[in-house]
Parts: structure tokens; C-alpha cells; sequence
């Protein structure tokens, strides 16, 4: 997204924060590729035939975030992070449902190294990796939250370190503790 852009998003944010209902009909078509982009990312490694799209996931994602009353949105990659929570919910949500009906059949997998350009890439149930995350936020919040916005918010060390108030190095730091202690719960976990 283009600086001007994203300057853009921020005030339309603003607007829609105050009250301006108007504001979110502007900010949907500055932000809905991204948005596709991130629901793209989910999907890519879902388990063959999923029923659900990158658009389906976006517009459901749309849907929910419109349902919110005055959101409190700090900027851009707040906006974004919240939307990427939302779509992991609703995947995680369509993977317990789907689990559900087929009785632990056809897991939806992602990549868990996949916000890492060069790590090695290993597919987990994207469901033992909710239960994880879930746990390691209860030990760890912050290392949590970095977890939720790199890997499922697609957001860079930067703009996770802008959301999180902190710096571009602790949240380096806790991406390499968060993602090897995920790594380990969930190799325990397939072991079982």
C-alpha cells in the first residue's frame, strides 16, 4: 500500500472511529486487496476442495468488522491486524465445524514458517495451532499477539512493533521464541 494511501486509510479510519458510517463505504476499496491479499495467504495452503474463497473469506470478514460499533482502529496496521484475527476466526471456526461433520477428517493445514522467507515450512492443523496460540497467549500475551499479526496478519516486524508499541526487536525477539515454542506444542501434539 502507498504511503498516500495508507495516510489515507488512517483518516478514513479516524472518521469511522467518530462516528461516520460513510467513512467505511471510502475505506473499502482502498483496503480490500490488501484484505484479499491476507485471505489469500490463509487459504493458499488449506486442504484441497476447501469451500471457502479468499472473496467469501473477505466479505464475511466485512461483515464483522461493519458489526463492530465505533472501532477503536490506532491506525492502518491496527485495521489490518483486527481484520486478519477475524478471518483466522472464521477459518478456525469453518475448520472446527467441518471437523465436526467429518469427525477429524481433511484438516485445514497452514504453513507455520510461512511469514519467514527462508525458514523451512511445515503444515500444521490450523486448529492445534489455534489451541496453541491460545495457550502460549495465556503465558505470554505479547508473544501472542505477535503471532497473530505476522503469521495470520501477514504484518511486517515494523508494523507489528507499531501496533504492539514496542520495539522492531523485541518483537524479532519474541517471534523466534513464540514460533519455536509453537513449533514444539505442536509436534507434541501430533505425537499424541
Amino acid at each position: 500500500m502507498q504511503q498516500g494511501t495508507s495516510s489515507q486509510v488512517t483518516e478514513l479510519l479516524g472518521r469511522w472511529r467518530s462516528g461516520d458510517r460513510d467513512a467505511l463505504d471510502s475505506l473499502i476499496p482502498l483496503v480490500y486487496e490488501e484484505l484479499r491479499r491476507i485471505a489469500q495467504h490463509y487459504l493458499r495452503n488449506e486442504r484441497p476442495g476447501h469451500t471457502l474463497q479468499s472473496t467469501a473469506l473477505v466479505h464475511e470478514a466485512y461483515v464483522r468488522l461493519i458489526r463492530q460499533d465505533l472501532p477503536q482502529w490506532q491506525n492502518r496496521a491496527h485495521f489490518f491486524a483486527v481484520a486478519a484475527q477475524l478471518m483466522r476466526q472464521i477459518l478456525v471456526d469453518h475448520a472446527r465445524a467441518y471437523r465436526a461433520d467429518k469427525r477429524g477428517g481433511g484438516v485445514c493445514n497452514l504453513a507455520l514458517d510461512d511469514a519467514e522467507k527462508d525458514a523451512l515450512q511445515v503444515d500444521v492443523d490450523i486448529v492445534a495451532l489455534d489451541d496453541a496460540l491460545k495457550t502460549l497467549s495465556a503465558m505470554d500475551p505479547q508473544q501472542g499477539k505477535v503471532v497473530e499479526l505476522k503469521f495470520f496478519g501477514g504484518l511486517s516486524i515494523e508494523d507489528t512493533a507499531e501496533v504492539l508499541g514496542v520495539s522492531s526487536s523485541t518483537v524479532k525477539r519474541d517471534w523466534i521464541t513464540a514460533r519455536a515454542w509453537l513449533h514444539r506444542e505442536l509436534d507434541r501434539s501430533a505425537a499424541l
